[in-house]
């Protein structure tokens, strides 16, 4: 199939085979996994997948890709979602489902968090995605990479940077590296936040101003006693504090 990538779409088509191996090789199907690749597009991770899978479950919005993919592969291999994947109820799947992907780097950041939302329900994730965004992903406190993403991610999923994709691997080739990444849920949440979306709201505040200290960013939420009663330096900024301090930070809140 000639197709001609549509920007629209983020789309950057993976065509290295050595890559391609590594990708598959990373995510280690078997034959009854429950299996869910977001944008598919002209199936250079879903023909070696399938190879191995009994079935596929593939969400793609571009119509003319589904139905080259309609044409190459019968529906007892593969069921395929003409949806956007941020619409798209990943809990419709069932449990125990296994997420793989070359997502659109456009969407990157709300297909992560949208994911989240139905964590419950994975096994594990493996994605190609920009580089930059993968560095944020894993990142530690104390670096420049590390923000509300990373502790959003971290807080329920345990990171694995796997390794780096020249944009050569692409057509057309993106402007920028990208990483393949693996990420797996917690059986047991290290720390628990008992209010998630406000352990959420405190991360964005916290993270809406990097530059500034806490006393600044967390004002109005935390005064002198409270950080006191924390042991956080409210000197500090946001960077700074680990994951579990950001759940202590919550549920001291609401705790209220």
């Amino acid at each position: 199939m000639k197709h001609i990538p549509r920007k629209r779409f983020g789309q950057n088509f993976l065509t290295d085979p050595a890559i391609i191996r590594a990708c598959v090789e990373a995510i280690q199907p078997a034959p009854d996994d429950r299996m869910v690749e977001i944008g598919p597009g002209l199936g250079a991770l879903t023909q070696p997948l399938l190879k191995t899978l009994k079935h596929l479950h593939a969400v793609e919005l571009d119509r003319d890709i589904v139905a080259w993919l309609q044409a190459h592969y019968p529906p007892e291999k593969i069921t395929l979602h003409n949806v956007d994947a941020l619409k798209f109820d990943f809990a419709t799947l069932g449990d125990r489902i296994r997420v793989v992907g070359n997502l659109p780097y456009n969407i990157s950041t709300p297909l992560l968090f949208h994911l989240l939302d139905n964590v419950d329900h994975v096994i594990d994730m493996h994605f190609m995605l920009q580089k930059e965004v993968v560095e944020r992903m894993v990142a530690k406190p104390c670096s420049a990479a590390y923000g509300r993403l990373s502790v959003m991610l971290q807080y329920r999923l345990q990171m694995e940077y796997l390794f780096t994709v020249p944009p050569q691997a692409f057509e057309p080739p993106p402007k920028v590296e990208s990483a393949f990444v693996r990420a797996v849920p917690y059986p047991v949440l290290p720390s628990q936040a008992r209010d998630e979306q406000l352990l959420g709201k405190v991360v964005t505040a916290a993270f809406a101003q990097r530059r500034k200290t806490l006393r600044n960013t967390l004002k109005g939420w935390l005064d002198d006693a409270d950080f006191r009663e924390l042991e956080i330096d409210p000197q500090l900024r946001a960077e700074n504090l680990a994951v579990e301090h950001f759940v202590a930070i919550a549920n001291h809140l609401a705790g209220r």
